[in-house]
């Protein structure tokens, strides 16, 4: 690439000889590669008078030393200058005796590391563990009761529909016990389901009573009462039998995966 003339190289403060030295090295090198001044500028992000300073060896004009050194790096490593013999020659014409002394850092002995901090992380962990569970087992245990419809309950309650002229309705064990009437009333069913095994059970009838809610045990009969139609669910129809007005009631085997089975039941 052509450039033009280079300025006269002033002020060298070194011995003598015909050798390129310094910068000199690198403009001789620069022109060999047909490399502009402008081109090497704006690698070094320098203005061109200062590369030029680079190359006369004026390097007061790029401040202090470090900052020409760094330059001086720069630009042999863009042109290809070994950097070895670029810093004798900067060494020497800076009357620096030797090269910088390379200070060796004293190896250190190995650290004394104090239990202290990390025996008062433990204690912190485990305070804050203790606490996370107290709150958490406090939370649970005021958790509002799950609606009974979706809870497994041991001790099931049997409600009867009041009838007009009837007793308030009485428990379940009572109703077990105590024989229906052969007939039941206008618009009533009587209602005997026997149990060979559990099966989870609700039983209302037309009027929104609950006549059962609860887990039917094996071997387990209920008789009931309650106004047509009856809604049945059997959580598991293959452990009931059902009678109504004492005729046997065909339960239907269930279709679903959780064997549930839903009856509306009206007469036998």
């Amino acid at each position: 690439m052509n450039e033009g003339p280079d300025k006269p190289i002033e002020n060298r403060v070194v011995p003598d000889h015909e050798e390129p030295i310094a910068g000199e090295r690198l403009r001789q090198a620069r022109r060999e590669q047909q490399i502009s001044v402008l081109e090497v500028a704006k690698e070094l992000h320098l203005d061109e008078p200062k590369v030029r300073a680079l190359e006369r060896n004026d390097f007061d004009v790029l401040g202090a030393p470090v900052f020409a050194k760094g330059h001086l790096r720069k630009y042999a490593q863009l042109v290809g200058v070994s950097e070895d013999d670029l810093f004798a020659d900067y060494y020497a014409m800076t009357r620096t005796v030797s090269m910088p002394p390379v200070v060796v850092g004293r190896k250190k002995g190995p650290r004394e590391y104090s239990p202290g901090p990390w025996i008062a992380i433990i204690i912190v962990v485990i305070v804050s563990a203790a606490a996370f569970w107290w709150f958490a087992v406090r939370e649970r245990a005021t958790v509002d009761p799950v609606p009974q419809s979706s809870v497994e309950i041991d001790a099931p309650v049997v409600l009867a529909a009041a009838l007009p002229g009837d007793e308030p309705p009485i428990a379940e064990d009572s109703v077990a016990q105590e024989p229906l009437p052969t007939l039941p009333p206008d618009g009533h069913v009587n209602l005997s389901v026997s149990y060979s095994g559990d099966c989870w059970t609700e039983i209302s009838d037309a009027d929104g009573n609950r006549l059962f809610v609860g887990m039917g045990r094996a071997e387990r009969t209920m008789q009931l009462t309650g106004k047509a139609p009856i809604s049945v669910l059997f959580g598991n129809a293959d452990n009931v039998s059902v009678q109504v007005n004492g005729g046997n009631y065909a339960v239907p085997a269930p279709t679903s995966a959780d064997r549930k089975v839903r009856l509306t039941i009206s007469s036998p």
